[in-house]
C-alpha cells in the first residue's frame, strides 16, 4: 500500500500541472465541454481524470472529502503524499470526491451571502461521460449544450441557489466536464 502512495503522481510536474489546470478552468468556463487530461494515475477506484484533478487543485490548504468506495487506506495515502491536503469530513471539505450516489449534497458548504466562494467542489466519477442528456444553459454556453448528469433535479435546486451553490466536476478515465452552479439546467 505504502508504494502505491509514491506512485501515479505527474512525471514533470510544471507542464503537466499547467497542462491539467487549462483543461480544468476551460471545462468550468464552458459548462457541457469535455476535455482530456492525462498525467496522473492514483490507486483504484480513482480515474485518471480525477486523479489529475487533485494533483491540481488540491495543495495542504484545500480540505478534501473522500465518499463511499473512494475512502480507502491506498487513495488517502496517496492524496496526503502528492498533495498534503487534509482529509475531512463533507461539512469542512472545499473539494469533495465519490459517485454520485456516496455524496452527500446536503451535507457540503455552500458559501455565504458574505462569501459566496467559501463553497465546496465535487468531483463526480461517472461511468460514462457523453454531450448527451440534460440541457445547459448559462454563463459560457453560447447556445445550449448538453451532458449525461446522474439527474436534474439536484442541479436545478443548486442553481437556484444561485450565487451560492456548489460546482461540480464529472470525472470518466480520462475525461472531465464541469458544472458551475450558475449554469440552469433542464
Amino acid at each position: 500500500m505504502e508504494a502505491l502512495s509514491l506512485e501515479g503522481g505527474f512525471s514533470d510536474v510544471p507542464v503537466q500541472a499547467s497542462l491539467a489546470f487549462r483543461a480544468a478552468m476551460n471545462a468550468m468556463a464552458r459548462p457541457g465541454t469535455i476535455e482530456v487530461v492525462a498525467g496522473a494515475a492514483g490507486p483504484a477506484p480513482l480515474s485518471v481524470a480525477a486523479s489529475t484533478l487533485i494533483l491540481t487543485l488540491c495543495d495542504p490548504e484545500t480540505p478534501v472529502h473522500l465518499a463511499g468506495a473512494h475512502d480507502t487506506a491506498a487513495v488517502r495515502g496517496w492524496i496526503t503524499f502528492h498533495t498534503g491536503a487534509p482529509l475531512v469530513g463533507p461539512e469542512d471539505a472545499m473539494f469533495a470526491l465519490g459517485t454520485w450516489e456516496a455524496l452527500p449534497l446536503s451535507r457540503f458548504p455552500v458559501g455565504t451571502a458574505e462569501y459566496p466562494d467559501r463553497s465546496a467542489t465535487l468531483i463526480v466519477e461517472m461511468a460514462e461521460l457523453a454531450a448527451a442528456g440534460a440541457e445547459l444553459r448559462g454563463p459560457g454556453i453560447r447556445d445550449r449544450a448538453a451532458l449525461n448528469l446522474p439527474e436534474r433535479e439536484a442541479f436545478r435546486a443548486n442553481a437556484a441557489r444561485y450565487p451560492l451553490g456548489l460546482d461540480f466536476y464529472f470525472t470518466c478515465g480520462g475525461a472531465l466536464a464541469a458544472l458551475p452552479r450558475s449554469t440552469k439546467v433542464s
